[in-house]
């Protein structure tokens, strides 16, 4: 919601907290209206226009700094009209000005590793995801569906560290200057007058000399959310109009597109596998909707409440997102399929196990004691976005423990789950 809201105040020109309330009640109408059928054909439409404004925006960047067609060579390009390395040039401006180097990982090899593995495991698990597959006719459209995605969503990830620091370094040269003393408030550039009206960035000039100033030591007078970094990428570079509405038009199709796929998922979740299928089973169709619409509506402000007070910025939440996810879903679907003889209370322990752990690490870090979120008070050195991994493992370890000492799973049960492994099991296993 964070993200709706932040392009809702750039190109409404209001506060980011205005922005997601606008946001939330989009949001809400959009799923609420288009149920599974509307959402599954526009999320087609969405993605389209997602990965075409993210590339065109980073193509036209890394062609006017680096020469380079493809932002993933101008990555690692010399910088156009001269011999300098990009990178270098990046790492030499950090340092110059108080920021580590760039290239300089500042995570311990451990930390990224569990990061990583909590990003690829807990796309597998994550609910809007896993429903996609239920909405195709057939097994083999599901498995090239996948293919697919996961062509797309690489061209999506490679690009993304290049308009990272094709945006780092734009953002430097038009705020610092290119004497690096800062440039007179009176002509800041374009990309910072517009997004001054969303508070998401700020001057205050503390040494009086009327210049802005952009550092990571006591000279800094620049507040920038990181939140703005990819949006504001094109007016960074001073590309067209038209481009900058382009990328705007992407990140709006992002934010709807993961919004009311797991706003549908939620509401679904409350009212027909929570209510229908256990606490009411007697209610009627009219009740479901009403109760599906409660639990949309429930969520959109609780994630409209997270918006407004974020624990962290986008890429940290949604690496929480995917973190919980990885220590909930994902072993309960491999175990499920892989090995029949896995029963519900050992998957329903497992589940709870590590949810219920990695919530718990989140939120004592984020909430709780966020002082003491520092790399010495982590447990094995794993930071809070990477800790799904090790939920992940808890609960594999106490899903099989749980199941060894449990009731064994029925026969019928088994070979339904043999037949998943199999496409001519398929139509079986769903009319079980």
């Amino acid at each position: 919601m964070r993200g709706v809201g932040v392009v809702f105040s750039r190109f409404l020109e209001v506060d980011i907290n205005l922005g997601i309330v606008i946001g939330m009640a989009i949001v809400f109408f959009y799923a609420v209206m288009g149920g599974m059928k509307g959402i599954t054909y526009t999320q087609v439409a969405q993605y389209c226009v997602l990965i075409f404004a993210f590339l065109v925006p980073a193509v036209f960047t890394s062609l006017m700094m680096t020469g380079s067609v493809f932002p993933q060579v101008g990555f690692g390009s010399t910088i156009s009209g001269s011999e300098t390395y990009l990178l270098d040039k990046l790492d030499g401006l950090t340092e110059e000005l108080g920021f580590t180097a760039y290239t300089d990982g500042s995570k311990s090899m451990v930390d990224v590793f569990f990061i990583c593995a909590a990003l690829m495991v807990g796309t597998a698990g994550l609910p809007h995801v896993i429903i996609r597959f239920f909405t195709v006719p057939r097994v083999k459209d599901a498995r090239i569906s996948a293919g697919w995605a996961l062509v797309f969503i690489s061209l999506l990830y490679t690009t993304a560290p290049a308009v990272a620091a094709f945006a780092r370094v734009n953002m430097i040269d038009t705020i610092n200057g290119p004497d690096m003393k800062g440039v007179q408030a009176t002509e800041a550039p374009s990309w910072y007058k517009n997004w001054e009206s969303t508070g998401l960035v700020g001057w205050e000039d503390k040494n009086g000399d009327g210049r802005m100033f952009y550092s990571g030591d006591e000279r800094n007078e620049m507040k920038i959310n990181r939140d703005i970094i990819v949006l504001a990428s094109p007016e960074l570079a001073q590309l067209p109009n038209w481009v900058v509405a382009l990328l705007a038009a992407g990140g709006l199709a992002a934010a709807l597109s993961t919004a009311a796929g797991l706003l549908l998922v939620i509401s679904t979740a409350v009212s027909h596998d929570l209510l229908k299928k256990g606490f009411k089973p007697d209610m009627t169709d009219k009740q479901e909707l009403m109760y599906a619409r409660i639990g949309a509506a429930a969520a959109v402000i609780g994630a409209g409440y997270l918006g407004i007070n974020p624990p962290g910025f986008v890429a940290q939440v949604v690496a929480f997102a995917f973190g919980l996810a990885a220590a909930s879903f994902f072993p309960a679907i491999i175990l499920g399929i892989f090995y029949k003889k896995m029963n519900k209370e050992g998957a329903i322990a497992g589940m709870l196990s590590g949810i219920l752990f990695t919530a718990a690490y989140i939120i004592y870090f984020k909430f709780v004691n966020p002082a003491a979120n520092t790399p010495d008070n982590w447990l094995f050195g794993i930071s809070p976005e990477g800790i799904g991994t090790l939920g992940m493992c808890l609960n594999f370890t106490v899903s099989i423990i749980v199941n060894k000492f449990t009731a064994e799973v029925p026969k019928d049960v088994q070979d339904m789950v043999e037949s998943i492994r199999y496409p001519k099991g398929a139509g079986a296993a769903h009319n079980h």
